[in-house]
């Protein structure tokens, strides 16, 4: 299976500097950093940008052999099944310390993978002379490239590198257009046993996919195609996405993996909801995969036919999601049934809707107006001494809707008034179903 955007894995024997190098690339502290080695047990995913090039970065526990803990070996499979997925492979070890029979195990296992590997130096905050740097090279992959993640020393170069080895492989900067391809990929996601395969069957109108009460049924994603109204739709069934405290070992991380890339090669993203099981923090986590993949998204509450009251329960459910969800006020809700086949054509008809707002092209002429008309109803705060002004605004880009506002100074502009101007677009334009992106360029003077 393909997959959209190249996946990097960072692997290494624990504490030296795994989760300290994916926050500095990723810019945020996502990972748990800790001088306890082993503190991450589970792979952790981000978009991240690698120069011109958008990636997935993961995260992976210590590799550590000859461990006979359930705990020890869950992590070794893990990481073993992170490297069968990516595409390049970040080998990490400490630059202080002599090497390890782990490090000689770790390299031994990349070797075999067959997979492209930079092996990476960490912590050469130290003077030379204490530093490993030769014997380093003994693993097999060359010279190593020395960085400091914590103090971001290196990065630039290692950048560098990792571009031109994912260019060599095909991949290439990411960019949207108005051109579409004849057919909507729907990514069909959610939590176990929440009705996804059954959905899908409901569509198909025939078991074309394994349908079972035992949750994580669906081991990898399944993609079917089906034309609808004259309309092209091929819905991509994934494995359900458990909290990852409760991930089982093995097969359940992979799919969940799996889970993940298939939003990425999605358009449209339908998030199951069990009515029966009501809103979990790991439906919100999943939401906010999708929202940070900028995927059109549809929430979809299923099991309809439990409901005793179907109109005052529906009320209550928009309440408790428009709580859960704040963060997505632009998703449509549809209450289906699965096992009744109630509504699920509404999937089809909104998931063609959203597509449809996704390429929407707004007319320049009408967007200045609208900019003016925006910024002088509600005039932008002054942050500190700086006042922002708005010269003009473009839309730049669909799939997702983008929109650059050039102004005076970008870092004037306070978070509230960027969610004013977003929901003032939303106001004018509905953009149903689908984030939009809003940037913020330096303009010396009014053009």
């Amino acid at each position: 299976m393909e997959h959209a955007l190249p996946i990097i894995a960072i692997v290494g024997r624990p504490n030296v500097g795994k989760s300290s190098l994916f926050n500095r690339l990723i810019g945020k502290r996502i990972a748990i950093e800790s001088k306890i080695a082993g503190t991450t047990r589970d792979r952790i995913y981000r978009h991240c940008e690698i120069n011109s090039l958008t990636v997935v970065l993961v995260d992976t526990g210590g590799l550590e052999y000859g461990k006979k803990t359930n705990i020890e070996n869950d992590i070794k499979t893990q990481v073993e099944l992170a490297i069968a997925e990516a595409d390049l492979i970040y080998f990490v070890v400490d630059a202080k310390d002599e090497l390890t029979a782990n490090d000689f195990e770790a390299a031994a296992t990349l070797r075999k993978s067959g997979k492209k590997i930079l092996l990476i130096a960490n912590k050469t905050d130290a003077q030379s002379a204490s530093l490993n740097l030769p014997e380093i090279s003994k693993l097999g992959f060359g010279n190593p490239i020395e960085i400091s993640a914590y103090h971001r020393r290196g990065l630039d170069n290692l950048e560098d590198h990792t571009e031109e080895i994912l260019k060599k492989l095909g991949f290439t900067k990411q960019q949207h257009n108005d051109s579409r391809s004849d057919i909507t990929n729907i990514c069909f996601i959610g939590k176990p046993n929440a009705g996804k395969s059954s959905l899908i069957n409901a569509l198909l109108g025939k078991p074309k996919v394994i349908v079972s009460e035992t949750p994580g049924t669906t081991r990898d994603a399944i993609d079917t195609e089906i034309t609808w109204q004259n309309k092209k739709f091929n819905l991509i069934d994934t494995a359900g996405l458990r909290k990852r405290g409760k991930i089982e070992r093995g097969l359940e991380k992979l799919s969940s993996f799996r889970a993940l890339e298939a939003i990425e090669r999605s358009d449209i993203t339908c998030l199951i909801l069990d009515y029966k099981a009501g809103i979990s923090n790991q439906d919100q986590h999943i939401a906010s995969y999708i929202l940070e993949a900028n995927k059109g998204l549809l929430l979809i509450i299923n099991k309809t036919d439990l409901m005793k009251s179907k109109e005052q329960e529906e009320t209550k459910m928009i309440h408790i999601l428009k709580r859960q969800f704040v963060f997505l006020p632009w998703a449509p809700v549809i209450f289906v049934s699965a096992l009744q086949k109630t509504n699920i054509e509404k999937i089809l008809e909104i998931a063609s809707k959203i597509h449809e707002q996704r390429f929407l092209r707004i007319d320049p002429d009408e967007l200045y107006s609208f900019m003016k008309e925006v910024t002088y109803k509600h005039l932008p705060p002054h942050m500190g001494k700086r006042l922002p002004k708005f010269f003009s605004l473009e839309q730049s880009d669909t799939n997702p809707p983008t929109f650059t506002y050039w102004v005076n100074d970008p870092t004037a502009i306070h978070f509230s008034y960027k969610r004013y101007l977003e929901n003032e677009l939303r106001a004018k334009w509905p953009f149903t179903g689908t984030p939009i992106k809003l940037i913020f360029k330096k303009q010396e003077k009014k053009r």
